[in-house]
């Protein structure tokens, strides 16, 4: 089960803004221990999978359908507080939010597969205090729909009016759906918009951070996570630096994009580095197990220029040809001083020579 808790608009812009921050702690988990309470904590409800032949206590539903085939399953609901509740009942399609976590679409938006495929008893339900009831659903699978992985939820909703006057809060529960029609599978993954960028220090002769960034592109028709590996070189593959342990991306869903930014540091200024991305896929099939694809690869170049040394270099390369300048100069001066002397004494000796002539 998942407590969901996006907003819902009743207002323009301030709503969604107030909205959002209420809710936001509430996010759509995938399992079945949470429950939703009303913002005085007098309405309390739970959901969980319902017990049937497709097991006894699931975190969630997972299915396995043919395009055309059909799954009949059901969800309970729980009302712990003290009031008759009535919650209205839909299914959504899910996506992964900035944060890396399983969220549904809200009521109001096009939900393309899961929640136009999944089709509950009912639009609503009514629970007496301290009762549950058992909301069957179908899942009826297009003939024509692609292969591949799916994931969504089937949401109880309870919309509420909040403390500020004109704003209603929606607070959703829900357990997620995955589903894979049968088909050809096909799981890929790309590394794609890979960047490097390098910052010094202002030590001429200390190594500086570099920032690697990329995104990753759930190109196939399975959900996929992975591990992954950032190593950086200098040319000719010297002066090589590893990322060390890199968090793993969230599951993503078909056609969904994860972007990336791994830190390097105590990387030499090479003047060229060369990025080396390696990603190696993981898929989970239905029974829980985790199998790694082929590795993909990538690699970017970019600029390490150690700025304050060529600073430092130009400075002494200048004072070293103003010295070997004002030496060259000393030389010319002492030279020309020499010269000077030399005929001053040569003219000298012709006067004295002429004066014992005459």
């Amino acid at each position: 089960m998942h407590a969901v808790a996006p907003p819902r608009r009743t207002t323009p812009a301030l709503l969604g803004v107030v909205l959002l921050t209420l809710l936001a702690a509430l996010a759509f988990a995938g399992t079945s221990t949470g429950q939703a309470r009303a913002a005085e904590g007098e309405v309390t409800w739970t959901v969980r999978t319902a017990a049937n032949g497709f097991g006894d206590d699931r975190p969630s539903f997972s299915y396995g359908v043919n395009p055309g085939g059909k799954v009949e399953d059901a969800m309970v609901v729980a009302n712990h507080g003290t009031d008759p509740l009535r919650l209205a009942v839909y299914a959504a399609d899910g996506y992964t939010t900035e944060k890396g976590q399983l969220d549904l679409l809200t009521q109001e938006k096009r939900s393309p597969s899961i929640g136009t495929w999944v089709h509950a008893t009912g639009d609503s339900v009514e629970i007496a205090p301290g009762k549950s009831a058992e909301i069957p659903f179908t899942v009826e699978v297009p003939r024509n729909a692609t292969p591949g992985d799916y994931v969504g939820g089937i949401l109880t909703s309870l919309k509420q009016p909040g403390d500020t006057e004109g704003i209603a809060v929606d607070r959703r529960l829900g357990i997620r759906i995955k589903l894979r029609v049968s088909g050809a599978l096909r799981p890929a993954l790309a590394v794609e918009d890979l960047h490097v960028g390098y910052e010094g220090s202002a030590n001429p002769f200390a190594q500086g951070d570099a920032t690697v960034t990329y995104t990753l592109h759930n190109t196939g028709n399975a959900l996929l996570s992975g591990t992954q590996k950032v190593t950086l070189t200098g040319p000719f593959g010297t002066l090589s630096t590893d990322a060390g342990d890199i968090a793993a991306p969230p599951e993503l869903l078909p056609g969904e994009r994860w972007k990336v930014t791994v830190p390097v540091h105590d990387v030499t200024p090479a003047f060229r580095l060369e990025a080396a991305v390696t990603v190696t896929p993981l898929i989970t099939d239905a029974a829980g197990s985790t199998t790694a694809l082929d590795p993909v690869r990538a690699t970017a170049h970019g600029w390490a220029v150690p700025w304050t040394l060529l600073l430092l270099l130009l400075l002494l390369l200048a004072a070293a040809v103003t010295a070997v300048v004002l030496v060259r100069r000393a030389r010319a001066r002492r030279a020309r001083r020499e010269d000077e002397r030399v005929r001053e004494a040569v003219d000298q000796a012709l006067r004295e020579k002429t004066g014992r002539q005459t």
